[in-house]
């Protein structure tokens, strides 16, 4: 996919040509993997200050009708007929095995309305796994005319409350509509760094004011993907498709704190009896951090084995964490080797690198307590 002709573009995609951006194709989409500030420094700014990340290229779906959290929870483990009015909740999509198809978050905006933000990757499976699910039971619509903002950051706040005042005070994973700078916005408190933050929902024809609005504060600077990738990792997030997948369970990915216990005793959605096994009897395996001893980072598909040699699994994600000023990794392991301490070897270019298991996240959240 080097022919930039052949891929996808957001409504930012001058925008970010314009701020020197360097472009790479990601689920099909030209997105900035970083701009001249460079990746260790967006990192590092995001952590400090606040990061504007375009996520446009992610699915945007709304469900309506009656009794749309029942109809949901037949394809979610989540408990959505529980979600409250202008609140979000983090769920996954099962398959028959109990294996992940995508995750997601879900929002309530009506009692007859839901909104979803999917993986970009995934948005089109996902929109018809739903219509053939919801085929005349419901109205589903993909927003391909609305673009995604993130603001990240510890001063994402105090950005919010001089362009939108009141935004600081919104609930960690709650949802609203309110105009930023005049621009009519659907905002959710949320993000994928560990920092405080906003998702931001606007549409296409307002998103490059909108982010040149933001881009003006003086604590925003622009960030791209080779942050946006660091900065979940080090705080223990998964990235759908390598850390997460159809042949994982939401209880193997140590996710499973998403189920209800409602749900967990009831069941009713897809894989519920294998995940429900799961939940009493303990996972074959499990997601963990692995901390490399020294510097050399270790990449996805790195084999882990113990200490004499023995196979024990594969990194899922891998690399320099900024923040935690060192290699920082996440992969699994059988369960018995989950426990924070226990000694691994990590094989690198074939050679056998001490690390060990490690408590997520890496570097603490810091989400709004509010």
């Amino acid at each position: 996919m080097s022919d930039d002709s052949a891929l996808l573009t957001t409504p930012l995609d001058a925008l970010h040509r314009e701020l020197g951006a360097k472009m790479v194709p990601f689920a099909g989409y030209a997105m900035p993997v970083q701009y001249p500030l460079g990746v260790l420094g967006e990192h590092l700014h995001t952590r400090a200050g606040a990061g504007l990340f375009d996520v446009s290229h992610m699915g945007q779906i709304t469900i309506e009708g009656d009794n749309v959290a029942t109809l949901l929870e037949s394809l979610v483990p989540g408990d959505i007929q529980g979600l409250g009015l202008g609140r979000t909740r983090y769920s996954v999509f099962t398959n028959d095995q109990g294996g992940i198809l995508d995750d997601l978050m879900i929002s309530k905006l009506a009692e007859d309305k839901l909104f979803l933000v999917v993986n970009a990757a995934c948005k089109d499976a996902d929109f018809a796994h739903l219509s053939r699910a919801l085929s005349g039971k419901a109205k589903l619509s993909q927003l391909d005319d609305r673009a995604l903002l993130a603001l990240q950051g510890p001063q994402a706040a105090t950005v919010m409350a001089r362009l939108a005042p009141g935004a600081e005070t919104q609930g960690f994973m709650s949802i609203r509509e309110y105009p930023i700078a005049d621009i009519p916005c659907l905002v959710t408190r949320s993000g994928y760094t560990g920092e405080d933050g906003y998702e931001i929902s606007v549409a296409n024809v307002d998103a490059e004011k909108l982010a040149r609005t933001l881009l003006a504060q003086p604590e925003v600077k622009p960030i791209g993907l080779g942050a946006r990738d660091s900065l979940r990792l080090e705080a223990g997030l998964c990235l759908y498709g390598s850390d997460i997948d159809t042949t994982t369970t939401p209880v193997e990915g140590r996710i499973a704190w998403i189920i209800g216990k409602r749900r967990r005793e009831q069941g009713g959605f897809p894989g519920a009896a294998i995940i429900q096994k799961q939940l009493t009897e303990g996972a074959p395996r499990l997601r963990v951090g692995i901390k490399p001893v020294g510097r050399a980072p270790a990449r996805a598909h790195t084999e882990i084995t113990d200490v004499d040699g023995t196979p024990l699994g594969e990194i899922t994600s891998g690399g320099f964490g900024p923040s935690a000023d060192g290699p920082v990794a996440m992969g699994y392991v059988p369960r018995g080797f989950a426990v924070p301490g226990m000694p691994v070897k990590l094989i690198v270019r074939g050679k056998a690198l001490e690390a060990h298991v490690a408590l997520l996240p890496f570097v603490p959240h810091s989400y709004y307590k509010g």
